[in-house]
């Protein structure tokens, strides 16, 4: 009996098909056909194989970082396998984060302010605000090595189109912090309104824009002059606000009114609103690489709505009815049940799956996006907010 075996240098797979070569003289009709039919198995079972180690070479090896508000550090998703390899103090409440452009640092940030709920003074309870900064993370080693002072009480951020500095909302101080990622130190602060949160830089001409919730605004910026070039109305708290690719249009998520704010981001006009299903209170913001569908968190919705960027419109389900002052609930492509009250959301590198941080259900949801299904739940720390994903090298 002769061992044939099927294989690929390089990678710890290894088939083997035992074969019967037929002995000199044996070789009659019933014995070439049954070698025959042997050898077919085993060319089949390389090409299987092949296959197989092929496809997972091409796929993109990343880690996915989550900020865990309540427990006041960041836990560390492998990619690959979904899960976790590691879980580190950062500071109070961290929330915002992002990953700079060459993925060596991620940075959240942090806030020493109390959590208190909508519409309470939060000047009424104590604040450390010497918790208050920018924490930098070292992603390979998956520690904290730096924290940088900004305003009071940082929420989100946003990196510049060149990748030099980060605009953060001072949630406390109704402004927008400029920090050159270089050396730490601020560059600027430019006054916004009220409660700022949501920040978005449009990959065309890198204006920066800030969600402000309690006036419903949200306000363009020039980032060279660190000026306000245009308040655009929205109304609804809008929380957070996402680019088309090509930056033509922004979209920001308007929590209290159910929808999603469309503008022109040449002209910095309200556009249209999207009006998502009974239940939505959308929060987070993605969109596709092609720019054709949008993913939006509807956190204590426990889903996340798929717009189809294209007619601007979402499809109704039949559970949830839509409501509100906005247009377009006909058309939903989907609504993807998740965890509860999802927060945070980002893409995997491929673009084929959607990361969802779930605050009040202490996991993560992984989501595909072709099938449209949730695919597990990941347990994290305390609280999870914002997820920032990089690619390993």
């Amino acid at each position: 009996m002769k061992s044939l075996s099927c294989g690929i240098t390089g990678n710890a797979q290894r088939s083997t098909l035992k074969i019967q070569r037929p002995k000199f003289g044996q070789l009659d009709r019933g014995g070439i056909e049954m070698y025959a039919s042997s050898m077919r198995r085993l060319f089949v079972l390389c090409i299987v194989v092949a296959g197989a180690i092929l496809t997972r070479g091409e796929s993109p090896s990343y880690l996915v970082f989550v900020s865990n508000e309540h427990s006041g550090d960041v836990t560390v998703i492998d990619g690959a396998t979904d899960e976790v390899v590691a879980t580190f103090r950062v500071g109070k409440r961290p929330r915002g984060i992002h990953a700079a452009p060459d993925g060596k640092r991620i940075f959240v940030t942090l806030s020493g302010s109390p959590r208190m709920a909508p519409g309470i003074d939060e000047n009424r309870a104590p604040a450390d605000k010497t918790a208050d900064g920018l924490g930098v993370i070292d992603s390979a080693a998956h520690k904290l090595t730096d924290r940088w002072h900004v305003g009071s009480d940082p929420e989100q951020f946003a990196i510049s189109k060149d990748g030099k500095f980060a605009f953060i909302a001072n949630e406390d101080d109704a402004s927008a912090s400029v920090i050159d990622l270089g050396s730490g130190q601020s560059r600027g602060k430019v006054k916004v309104s009220e409660e700022p949160e949501g920040v978005g830089v449009n990959p065309a001409n890198g204006e920066v824009y800030v969600t402000c919730e309690e006036k419903g605004e949200v306000f363009a910026i020039d980032p060279d002059a660190q000026r306000v070039i245009a308040k655009i109305e929205t109304g609804g708290r809008p929380r957070s606000v996402a680019f088309q690719p090509d930056g033509s249009r922004a979209y920001a998520a308007c929590e209290n009114g159910g929808y999603i704010a469309v503008i022109d981001a040449q002209s910095h006009k309200l556009l249209s609103k999207i009006q998502l299903p009974m239940g939505s209170l959308p929060m987070g913001t993605a969109i596709s690489k092609d720019g054709n569908e949008l993913y939006v968190s509807t956190g204590r919705g426990n889903a996340v709505a798929v717009i189809d960027t294209q007619k601007n419109q979402v499809r109704r389900s039949p559970l949830l009815p839509a409501r509100g002052e906005g247009e377009g609930e006909e058309s939903v492509i989907a609504m993807i049940p998740v965890g509860n009250r999802a927060w945070g959301i980002a893409l995997d590198p491929s673009g084929s799956k959607l990361y969802t941080a779930n605050g009040a259900s202490n996991d993560v949801s992984v989501v595909d996006l072709k099938s449209r299904k949730e695919l597990r739940r990941i347990k994290v720390g305390d609280g999870p907010w914002g997820i920032a994903i990089v690619s390993k090298e």
